[in-house]
């Protein structure tokens, strides 16, 4: 008989945290589900009334934070899969950005997974094992125009990830950064902010508009069984793309890097270091 994992997800109230948990509960699992507003979340919770428990949480308040992961775990006696799903997006040339919308924009999306990580460790240590995954994007490994600030929020998450697998892997927690695809989750509705625009950078908005399009992407139930699977595996990788194409394009990306780098080898190796 499959023991039940015991899941605590943020930003569970809608998008990819939504998808996870319905798809932690459908497996039989338990969830506690964080989110700044749990009112979507009610109809869930009669559904399933002794396998999730609703928090209420604003993961850029660092004190709460750890309040609420140890409420988490008493709830049903231990923590398996912690998932740092909470963010949001900030919308805006680099220019155009504030200094509270840079800092607002940072406290959740890098800040906030790091305090959740933080509280969780002393929880996954006694117990001798856990999961963490680090929801980034496919995008973090570079710099794109007008979210310039999402992207340099997720890449620092990246890397203080793959650090933090190698400080807790001795303790048997393992870390994955999943490098998520593009899902239609409401990221540039609800979970957006906007600069207010300055009128030089007409064009090049046009310009990205046209690129991207108005394809919102696949449900993110689409996603979730890629992450059941993934949280179940007895080593999992520290990495992944989650999606077929944003698979594609992170290659062809890293491609691209490597060519412009190679460009310029005879420059770099002028220098000893």
């Amino acid at each position: 008989m499959t023991t039940a994992r015991v899941w605590f997800i943020t930003g569970a109230s809608r998008g990819l945290g939504r998808a996870f948990t319905e798809a932690a509960l459908a497996a039989g699992d338990r969830v506690v589900a964080a989110a700044r507003n749990t009112e979507p979340l009610v109809a869930l919770a009669d559904a399933y009334p002794d396998a999730l428990v609703p928090l209420p949480l604003d993961v850029s308040d660092r004190r709460a934070v750890f309040e609420g992961v140890d409420r988490a775990a008493a709830a049903f006696g231990r923590l398996d899969v912690v998932v740092n799903n909470a963010g949001g997006l900030l919308y805006g040339m680099v220019e155009e950005a504030s200094e509270e919308q840079i800092r607002a924009h940072l406290d959740v999306n890098l800040f906030g997974a790091v305090w959740v990580a933080q509280a969780v460790l002393p929880h996954l240590r006694a117990q001798g094992s856990g999961r963490i995954l680090q929801v980034t994007s496919m995008g973090a490994g570079g710099g794109m125009a007008s979210v310039g600030f999402y992207g340099a929020g997720k890449a620092a998450l990246s890397s203080v990830s793959e650090a933090l697998a190698m400080e807790v892997e001795p303790f048997g927690i393992k870390v994955t950064v999943v490098e998520m695809g593009g899902y239609d989750t409401g990221l540039f509705t609800q979970g957006t902010t906007a600069t207010e625009a300055l009128p030089h950078y007409g064009p090049l908005r046009a310009e990205l508009a046209e690129m991207w399009g108005e394809e919102a992407g696949p449900p993110p139930s689409t996603a979730a069984p890629v992450i059941m699977e993934l949280a179940a595996l007895p080593e999992p990788p520290r990495r992944l793309v989650v999606g077929g194409r944003s698979y594609d394009q992170v290659q062809e990306l890293n491609r691209a890097r490597a060519g412009l780098y190679q460009a310029w080898e005879a420059l770099s190796r002028k220098a000893p270091g």
